[in-house]
């Protein structure tokens, strides 16, 4: 029974950042971000009840990580090959890159460590999935995921309002717009958003981005494995070399590929993940606030905005030579 206070919280708050998605379907704004936001807002006004502490770390951690397996359920090897192998060059190449420069700017500038990893992961891939599925390896403190989150939102949030400005300055293709808008911006609803703003770029758009989300599992795997081997070294193996839920997230991409399931009944179950995913990232943002950004300085924004341009003009060269 302790669990069902914050539990409860965190299905309401779920449902208050869902509800627009089902009202409004043609509203673009990720309930995942509101959520996060609509979290930190209540946890920067007030001092959260000692009783929803328990139920909260449920949604945080358990639950959200389920919510993240799903994930692998929107995965099909059939749909990412219609965009074509030189696109698939775009996305790897793209990404490996830019998480590379970012964790080199991030400890440049003397970013902690894990802080660092998560922003990498989190500006490099997928936003704040990749963050929660990244942090079961990375460990860190509640401080070093809240922090890139915030700024992945607020990037990202740019990135909406200045994609279609610059695909019509550049007059870019539908396809070279939307393999460029998958590679380069961080979640999927800023994608949509990016996309449908430019006739025709949805299809390439959220296809590519889906392309993108394949390289969670190896990333973390690679985090998963260089970490364990940091702390051998020092005598302390505490982190799991294959989390649960990315071994879960690998089998329901599998199944996708090799079973064709009926587009109403994948819809239902990629909508009953997505909400899985706000309930969990309720209580991520019950346990932050907006003093731990003002409190951790410029630093993590700079490296969040260094790691989205570079990421951007490096899709964009990519997708100009090899998808013309």
């Amino acid at each position: 029974m302790k669990l069902v206070p914050g539990l409860l919280v965190a299905v309401f708050l779920a449902a208050l950042a869902y509800a627009p998605k089902v009202l409004l379907p043609n509203l673009t704004i990720s309930p995942l971000l509101t959520v996060i936001l609509l979290g930190m807002v209540i946890a920067s006004l007030m001092q959260l009840p000692f009783t929803w502490k328990p139920g909260l770390q449920l949604a945080q951690k358990p639950i959200l990580r389920w919510g993240v397996a799903g994930l692998g359920f929107k995965l099909s090897l059939q749909e990412l090959a219609s965009i074509g192998g030189s696109a698939l060059v775009v996305v790897v190449v793209s990404t490996v890159a830019a998480l590379a420069f970012g964790w080199w700017l991030g400890r440049r500038v003397g970013l902690p460590d894990k802080m660092n990893l998560l922003l990498g992961v989190g500006g490099g891939i997928c936003g704040a999935s990749a963050i929660v599925a990244a942090d079961t390896v990375v460990q860190g403190e509640q401080s070093d995921s809240a922090l890139p989150l915030g700024i992945i939102t607020l990037v990202g949030t740019v990135g909406i309002v200045v994609y279609p400005l610059l695909g019509n300055a550049l007059n870019l293709s539908p396809f070279v717009y939307g393999v460029w808008n998958g590679a380069s911006l961080h979640e999927m609803a800023q994608v949509i958003a990016a996309g449908n703003a430019i006739p025709d770029a949805i299809s390439p758009s959220t296809v590519t981005k889906l392309a993108r989300i394949c390289l969670l599992a190896p990333v973390v795997f690679y985090l998963g494995w260089m970490l364990r081997k940091k702390e051998q070294n020092v005598g302390e193996a505490k982190v799991p070399l294959v989390p649960w839920f990315l071994v879960v997230f690998v089998l329901l991409a599998a199944f996708r590929t090799l079973v064709e399931v009926p587009k109403s009944t994948a819809k239902l179950v990629e909508d009953l993940d997505l909400f899985v995913l706000c309930v969990g990232m309720a209580g991520v943002g019950l346990f932050s606030d907006f003093r731990q950004i003002v409190r951790a300085g410029v630093k993590p924004i700079l490296v969040g905005v260094g790691q989205w341009v570079f990421l951007a003009a490096l899709a964009l060269a990519l997708t100009l030579i090899f998808c013309k």
